[in-house]
């Protein structure tokens, strides 16, 4: 298996060179030049299997053994999701309403990019170990994706890890999750802007290739190949546990509805879909509806970006989905009808998506249908009590709060191009001295 741009302009890159890469040379994103077609044999030995499982053979189809042997890259997967809090790792919830729920927020930071960032965590320690280097992360972040990145390589020494944050528009109990991990190779920057406007600076230096390959600068947001790559387990995880009967070799089609901000989540849906997973995919978006308006109008425009209650959606920047777009006060009149129903709570943006499921079922469009809940309730206090209800706060969360913080704050006026390549250059001249 190997990979090509987007743009065409680069092609047979390995999946070490595009585990490392982030974007492409020429601006594009990796994908692999095939797709794997699964037969109904497969997908009906597959049904059977655990979520870990089905982790390692989708990764098995895009790895190939003389890059990571397939008993390394076992134990490399084994290792990434055995800090899960459920021993199923992604729980399903069956609730009143026939409404189904994937539980994917039982990693660290109780939201789903835990599961694709802890393995790319151990790939990519696995790689630096084995060719002894050292690489440069640099991520922004709408709320989730910078705390599941500092998580999953924090305290690797082969690795610093810079990280943009939008401060004020995320969640404290999100922004907390990433300043208060006082690590050596951790730098966290919060700055006075949106995730869209903190995109660009973090753009403008993958754009310059000398600057990328001097200081072995990579990138853990969703361009990233391999977090895609491992993001297509859960749904055949989520296929499987929510079709109906499966006892013949006629697989029934299934909904998969999927909040989605910056559609890195669903492009791994859309891959399953062409593996030959029979789902219909349905990508669920709040006020910031670009993606809702390509898919209905083919409109891509971009427009200003909203500070809604489902904030790692607040993003702006496919005839195989349908989608809805859904307000603030749909996400607080579903959390409530969860709770009154079901006592679960729900993050604003599982609501996103059981509003969609809700307003199907009313009208008696009842599909088999899986939701993706990405983030756990206890991260969204504020939306909780805006519901009128009391919120959950586990241990773990409520210790952040008397937590020790490291940050460094970015006005809007700041240079933010240049702080990031000063301390860019900072950290390699640091390690130079160490060595």
């Amino acid at each position: 298996m190997q990979y090509t741009s987007t743009r065409g302009g680069v092609v047979g890159v390995d999946f070490e060179g595009v585990l490392f890469a982030g974007f492409a040379a020429d601006g594009g994103l990796f994908m692999p030049e095939h797709i794997p077609k699964l037969n109904n044999v497969t997908l009906t030995t597959w049904r059977s299997l655990s979520y870990k499982d089905l982790v390692k053979e989708v990764c098995a189809l895009f790895i190939p053994p003389e890059a990571i042997p397939r008993s390394d890259l076992n134990g490399l997967i084994d290792k990434a999701l055995g800090r899960f809090r459920h021993k199923d790792v992604v729980p399903v919830s069956r609730l009143k309403s026939d409404l189904s729920v994937l539980e994917m927020w039982h990693g660290a930071t109780h939201a789903f990019k835990d599961l694709a960032m802890s393995c790319v965590g151990q790939f990519l320690d696995y790689f630096l170990k084995k060719n002894n280097r050292h690489v440069n992360i640099l991520v922004g972040t709408s709320g989730d994706t910078g705390s599941a990145a500092i998580e999953s390589v924090r305290g690797i020494p082969n690795i610093d890890i810079t990280v943009l944050l939008p401060h004020g528009r995320c969640t404290e109990i999100q922004e907390r999750q990433m300043t208060t991990v006082i690590e050596d190779n951790v730098h966290v920057y919060a700055v006075d802007g949106t995730s869209d406007e903190l995109d660009e600076p973090i753009k403008k230096l993958f754009g310059d290739t000398e600057f990328v390959k001097r200081h072995n600068l990579m990138s853990t947001n969703s361009v990233n190949w391999a977090r895609v790559m491992v993001q297509i387990a859960h749904f055949f995880y989520g296929y499987f546990q929510c079709a109906p009967s499966q006892d013949n070799e006629l697989l029934p089609p299934v909904e998969i509805v999927v909040p989605t901000g910056g559609a890195g989540n669903i492009t791994a849906g859309c891959i399953a879909q062409k593996m030959g997973l029979p789902i219909q995919l349905v990508a669920v978006v709040n006020s910031n509806d670009i993606i809702h308006r390509t898919v209905q109008k083919g409109d891509f425009s971009l427009g200003n970006t909203e500070r809604t209650l489902a904030s790692a959606m607040d993003i702006q920047l496919l005839q195989m989905m349908k989608s809805c777009s859904v307000t603030d006060d749909d996400i607080l009149q579903t959390i409530r009808r969860c709770w009154e129903e079901n006592r679960c709570l729900l993050c604003p943006h599982s609501a996103v998506a059981a509003f969609y499921h809700y307003r199907q079922f009313d009208l008696n469009q009842n599909l088999p249908r899986c939701c993706l809940a990405p983030a756990s309730a206890a991260k969204f206090q504020d939306v909780t009590l805006r519901a009128g209800l009391i919120p959950e706060v586990p241990p773990e969360i409520e210790a952040l709060m008397k937590k020790e913080t490291r940050c460094t704050y970015l006005k809007k006026q700041d240079n933010w191009e240049r702080v990031l390549r000063e301390k860019l250059e900072a950290i390699d001249q640091k390690r130079k001295g160490n060595i």
